[in-house]
């Protein structure tokens, strides 16, 4: 009988003498940290990250070797900060494939058996897909044309055109002159000269 209280204290030991954030989120094609903290114990264990449903049967994937140099395999790298009791797992480039369940464990048994179980805590990845920011098209600021006339002269097109080297042929606001607007403004100037016509003297005088 003294087996089954024996084994929860050993759990319920080893579970509070490593903690994780619980779940972290990230997204595709970037990166994201989890940091692991442990107890002063454990300071000179090595420290690894594993992947799977349970920890006594999850793949390793990276471990510290009783150093702080970052070790790295593949997208993801470990680094262990003993003056701060934790260690870091940085996982790059994400992809859908990278959800699932991992595991914070700190190496206290070489030789792992059914009685054997090294602090653990489970850490959940999720990986949310990446978000598209729509481009935003800005038009080209136009300069302004005026068109300079003078009100003392009937000006032909091609001097109109002289004066204002800078105005486009294939421009619709040109367009809407050639065949709006000069037409309109050389009638108000014809009949401004056919009011100010001089008067014809009488016949016979």
């Amino acid at each position: 009988m003294w087996l089954l209280p024996a084994l929860l204290l050993l759990c319920f030991s080893g579970c509070l003498s490593l903690t994780g954030p619980g779940s972290v989120t990230g997204t595709v094609g970037g990166s994201l940290r989890v940091w692991c903290q442990y107890e002063s114990t454990y300071k000179g264990y090595n420290k690894y990250w594993c992947r799977g449903q349970y920890d006594t049967s999850c793949e390793s994937i990276v471990e510290t070797k009783g150093e702080e140099n970052v070790e790295r395999n593949g997208r993801v790298s470990i680094r262990d900060h003993p003056e701060a009791l934790a260690f870091t797992v940085t996982m790059q480039n994400l992809n859908e494939d990278d959800a699932g369940s991992y595991w914070c464990k700190i190496q206290t048994v070489w030789i792992l058996d059914s009685w054997s179980h090294d602090p653990s805590d489970l850490v959940r990845v999720y990986v949310s897909p990446a978000t598209k920011t729509p481009r935003r098209t800005t038009r080209p600021a136009t300069t302004p044309i005026f068109l300079v006339v003078n009100p003392g002269r009937n000006l032909s097109t091609r001097e109109v055109l002289a004066k204002n080297s800078g105005f486009r042929l294939s421009s619709p606001h040109f367009l809407l002159v050639v065949l709006l607007k000069l037409p309109l403004l050389l009638s108000m100037l014809g009949a401004v000269f056919w009011v100010n016509r001089p008067p014809r003297a009488p016949a016979g005088r």
